[in-house]
C-alpha cells in the first residue's frame, strides 16, 4: 500500500536557514537516490494558513512516496538526506498518509495511488497543489487571505501549512482534519473557500492542478513544541 511521508523542518538561525533553502537545489541528488522513492518534491514554505506569497525562510518540507508504510517510516529515520536535515533542524516533524482519492496531476504526472477500498475512521488530510497561470497571478493573489483566515479560523482543524516549489507560481497547502465530516464541512461552507474555487473554475487561474486526499497512518517528531495531537497510528 502506497504511503506517502510529508516531513517539515523548522531552522532558527541564519546559517541554518542558509543550508536548508541551498538544498532546494543541492538536496536533489541526494533525495533521487534513496531507496525505495518514487515521487518526491522539496519544498520551501510561507507565512500563514495555505497559498501564501510571503515566504517563511525558517521552514522546509520534504514530500515523497514509497511502496509501503514501513520502507517510508524507515526512510525517514534512517536516510542521510533526512539525517542531515534533523541535524540542522531544530525542530522536525513528519506526517505518514495513505491515499484515499487523487485527482489532477503533478509536474505532469498522477503521484499518488489511492486504494478503492480504502477504509477506517479517524483523521484525514487534505492536499491542494496547484501551478498558476501569469495572467491570474493578481486575482488568485488578492482573493487568497480570505482563504487563509477561513482555514486558520476553522475550530476543527488540526493542522494547516503553505508550502510550495516555486514562489508566487507553485503552491500547495496542506491542511489535517479530524474526520470526513469536518472537512466536508468547511469545503461546503459558502464562504471565501467556496467563492475562490468558483472563480478557479469560470477563469481558469490554474494551469495545472492536483487535489488529494489522505488517511493519516502515522507520525514522528514534534511541530511547536508537541504532536498537534494526532494519533500514532490508525489502521487503514
Amino acid at each position: 500500500m502506497q504511503t506517502v511521508s510529508l516531513s517539515f523542518f523548522r531552522f532558527a538561525d541564519l546559517p541554518g536557514r542558509l543550508w536548508a533553502f541551498a538544498m532546494m537545489g543541492l538536496g536533489r541528488r541526494a533525495l533521487a537516490r534513496t531507496p525505495g522513492i518514487g515521487f518526491w518534491k522539496l519544498c520551501g514554505s510561507g507565512t500563514g494558513e495555505g497559498f501564501t506569497p510571503i515566504p517563511n525562510i525558517g521552514v522546509y518540507a520534504i514530500l515523497a512516496t514509497w511502496p509501503d508504510l514501513e520502507t517510508a517510516r524507515t526512510a525517514v529515520a534512517d536516510a542521510p538526506l533526512w539525517q542531515r536535515y534533523r541535524a540542522r533542524a531544530v525542530e522536525a516533524w513528519t506526517l505518514f498518509l495513505s491515499p484515499v482519492s487523487s485527482r489532477g496531476a503533478w509536474s505532469g504526472q498522477a503521484p499518488f495511488e489511492p486504494r478503492a477500498t480504502q477504509a477506517g475512521t479517524g483523521p484525514l488530510a487534505a492536499l491542494t497543489r496547484a501551478t498558476l497561470r501569469p495572467r491570474a497571478l493578481l486575482q488568485f493573489w488578492k482573493a487568497q487571505p480570505d482563504i487563509g483566515r477561513a482555514i486558520g479560523e476553522d475550530p476543527s482543524v488540526i493542522f494547516k501549512a503553505g508550502i510550495g516549489e516555486v514562489p508566487l507560481m507553485r503552491q500547495i497547502t496542506v491542511s489535517v482534519w479530524p474526520d470526513a465530516a469536518a472537512m466536508a464541512r468547511f469545503a461546503r461552507t459558502d464562504g471565501p473557500h467556496a467563492r475562490a474555487i468558483r472563480a478557479v473554475r469560470d477563469g481558469d487561474w490554474f494551469r495545472e492542478e492536483l487535489y488529494a486526499r489522505f488517511r493519516v497512518v502515522g507520525e514522528a517528531g514534534t511541530w511547536e513544541g508537541q504532536s498537534p495531537r494526532i494519533p500514532q497510528e490508525v489502521t487503514p
